[in-house]
């Protein structure tokens, strides 16, 4: 039977109250903590994104301090206390993770936070859960931070929490995965290969699910279509998922895709969720309904949502409320516990050096967030990951995973080589996965087990134990012909070979694999050549805040703002279009796409009578630069070209995404705001990526972008709104 979401004004949320100071007596005097939100951000392990944030204690005498405060405070007292926003409200998500299990609230309301600490710590898993039931999101927080490592590791090893679609996760004794075979372009031809090589190697009895490359309702379909047609040309007993924004999902449910999974990113604070990731409590209630009544596997799977989140997307968006990340972080499984999801994971790592600098600061989270998911009833999976931009690498997310295997993780991902062709990071991948499995003593989850044994994928050997088969590591299996086969190959990037040893690459293949991520952090720090782009082409340069390369790195924001001279030097134009060009995290990436792509905009757009001004350059530019830049020039729309982040193979370091930020006239503000549900909107976007040449050429990209410019124009929209109006009038 369906269970009831309970309606938003129902749930009984305590009444603000103003900040208390809390002190706690030092070497030297007191020390002080004014508000929750600060005790709250000193009590936690340093990490990047919380000393940007200014919430960090300050030295180990001041976290200690905190963390002392926080065990001796009651569960009642953060539980009428909710964390405000800026102006003094309870947001939604706040709201949402206040839908507690009351009789259990009441149970464990005079421990004090240290004592239910010690509880988890001698109780079983199910007793662990159950007290969780009465937990917000604050409040798992706050005992998460009292926790070391072998603590947070222990209770949530103890914890299962299984979901059911065609496989069942989350038993004990299996590790299961999720397959994500990305492609720069979604090529079907690359989408298949990868999915073939991951479930050779036993992957993917989680999901099989693409991150799209176009967020379109077309594309999305037939992605899905795709899916739909490799899982049953395999047999594999798994369930698929195309990982774009939950409109386009619906809408190409609506369309007649089989939209077995929904999916959505969530974040901690109804400022990040609503006016970042464009979506409303309503928004994810509607889906959850609509996957239960009609979704393809209602009736048979008890659980069709899956949930992304990750430490430090409210930090880095800008809109964290002063609130911590940890505490962000298990806000957002207060609002996926509402749906009941089938799958939920983290990529913790996944936004780089300015919300976790190092090994350590990835490490820690990944535990913390695998000990919240876990008491709060969810199916944990973690996406422990990196980028090439950070202080963080591939020993250190290995050494993370092993931990987060003994914690009990219930899947990690299967990204073949680790190495994302689309997204520009890197995760575990398949090879990863079996090695977990050898050394933890884990299997797939059952029905899937059954099919890799019947294809000799896994076999048992003379004690029962489950171990490889003569087709472990086969792609070619599930061809019909050699010819096949090396078509697939050809039109996938980043492969490096497909020779195993044991369950690992074999060294020859791990060798190139590490080759290519050192050419792309090498790229990293390429600076721009402004003088190569005016050879192209007249531009002005204007400047950003990061004043240096490691600021810029480190600091995201500075890269958003123009300097105040720069500010100056610009006016109101007569131009609807303005071309913003910045290096991003890859100045090869405008080195190598400008000479084709700038004429080629240009020609088009004046083809189109389109009116452009000259061209800003702007060194150590992020993407909101377009903001506040089209806003000063009156522009009606910034085309803003930047370097991605290198990932992939070398080649792919000179990958450059087209930012169409489209400023919402005063007449449609109203309607944008309807689509979206954040009131306060004023900027749509439009985004075009991975324009390369072993991706979406520089020349093709010119004509889409163009072809983009000249429909936002003519429908006074971008973004999901623009796609929603183009799918009812084309």
């Amino acid at each position: 039977m369906l269970a009831r979401l309970t309606p938003l004004p129902e749930i009984e949320v305590p009444l603000p109250r103003p900040d208390e100071t809390y002190a706690f007596e030092g070497p030297e005097g007191p020390i002080r903590f004014v508000g929750l939100k600060s005790l709250l951000g000193a009590a936690d392990f340093s990490k990047a994104g919380d000393r940007h944030a200014g919430l960090s204690a300050a030295n180990e005498i001041g976290r200690e301090a905190a963390r002392s405060i926080l065990a001796g405070l009651k569960i009642a007292h953060l539980h009428d206390r909710p964390l405000l926003t800026a102006d003094g409200r309870v947001d939604d998500v706040m709201r949402v993770n206040y839908d507690v299990d009351r009789a259990v609230l009441g149970e464990i309301a005079h421990l004090t936070v240290g004592n239910l600490k010690n509880r988890l710590l001698a109780c079983s898993g199910d007793e662990a859960v159950r007290l969780g039931r009465g937990l917000t999101g604050v409040t798992a927080a706050a005992v998460a931070k009292l926790c070391d490592v072998h603590e947070l590791i222990l209770v949530a090893r103890r914890i299962a929490n299984p979901t059911k679609a065609r496989t069942l996760l989350g038993r004990r004794g299996t590790l299961s995965s999720r397959l994500q075979p990305n492609h720069p372009t979604d090529d079907p031809r690359g989408i298949a290969l990868l999915t073939w090589w991951g479930l050779s190697m036993a992957a993917g009895d989680a999901l099989l699910g693409v991150n799209p490359a176009i967020d379109t309702v077309e594309n999305v379909s037939a992605v899905l279509r795709l899916l739909d047609s490799l899982r049953r040309h395999a047999g594999a007993p798994t369930q698929i998922c195309v990982l774009s924004h939950i409109k386009t999902q619906l809408a190409a449910l609506d369309a007649g895709a089989p939209v077995e999974i929904l999916f959505q990113s969530l974040a901690g604070t109804e400022a990040t969720l609503t006016a970042e990731f464009d979506v409303t409590i309503d928004l994810l209630d509607r889906g959850w309904r609509t996957m239960h009544d009609r979704g393809p596997l209602h009736g048979r799977a008890p659980q069709a949502m899956y949930f992304e989140t990750g430490q430090g997307s409210e930090f880095s968006y800008g809109r964290h409320d002063g609130i911590d990340m940890t505490t962000t972080e298990a806000l957002c499984y207060g609002l996926a516990r509402r749906y009941d999801p089938f799958m939920i994971n983290n990529v913790t790592g996944f936004i780089g050096p300015e919300t976790h600098a190092d090994n350590f600061e990835l490490l820690v989270a990944s535990l913390q967030d695998l000990f919240l998911a876990k008491l709060l009833g969810l199916p944990m999976g973690i996406g422990s990951c990196y980028t090439l931009h950070a202080g963080s690498g591939l020993e250190g997310q290995q050494a993370t995973t092993e931990l987060l295997a003994a914690g009990g993780a219930t899947y990690f991902m299967d990204v073949a080589l680790n190495t994302d062709r689309m997204l520009a990071y890197f995760d575990t991948s398949a090879h990863d996965n079996q090695t977990l499995r050898e050394i933890h003593g884990r299997e797939p989850a059952g029905e899937f087990l059954e099919w890799c044994l019947g294809r000799g994928i896994l076999a048992r050997d003379s004690s029962d134990a489950v171990v490889r088969g003569p087709a472990w590591g086969r792609p070619e299996l599930f061809c019909d012909s050699v010819e096949e086969f090396e078509e697939l190959v050809a039109a996938t990037p980043a492969l490096h070979g497909f020779e195993n040893a044991g369950p690992r690459p074999a060294d020859a293949v791990t060798r190139q694999v590490r080759w290519h991520q050192a050419v792309g952090r090498g790229a990293v720090h390429l600076p721009l050549d402004v003088d190569r782009l005016r050879a192209l082409h007249p531009v002005r340069e204007i400047a950003t805040e990061a004043a240096t390369h490691e600021a810029h790195l480190a600091s995201p924001a500075l890269g958003t703002r123009p300097t105040a001279a720069a500010l100056a030097s610009l006016g109101a134009e007569p131009f609807p279009v303005q071309i913003l060009i910045s290096d991003g995290l890859s100045a090869a990436a405008v080195h190598h796409n400008l000479p084709d792509l700038l004429p080629l905009l240009l020609d088009g757009l004046a083809a189109k009578g389109i009116g452009v001004g000259v061209p800003l350059v702007a060194r150590h530019g992020r993407v909101k630069l377009a903001e506040p830049v089209g806003e000063k020039l009156a522009a009606d729309l910034v085309i803003h070209l930047i370097g991605e982040r290198p990932g992939g193979d070398a080649l792919a370091s000179r990958s450059l995404s087209a930012y169409l930020v489209y400023w919402v006239p005063a007449e449609q503000q109203s309607d944008a705001a309807r689509a979206s549900g954040n009131a306060d909107i004023r900027h749509e976007v439009t985004v075009i990526s991975n324009i390369y040449s072993a991706g979406l050429p520089p020349v093709e990209a010119a004509a889409q972008i163009v072809e983009k410019v000249e429909r936002i124009l003519r429908h006074h929209a971008a973004g999901n709104r623009l796609e929603g109006l183009l799918t009812r009038d084309p």
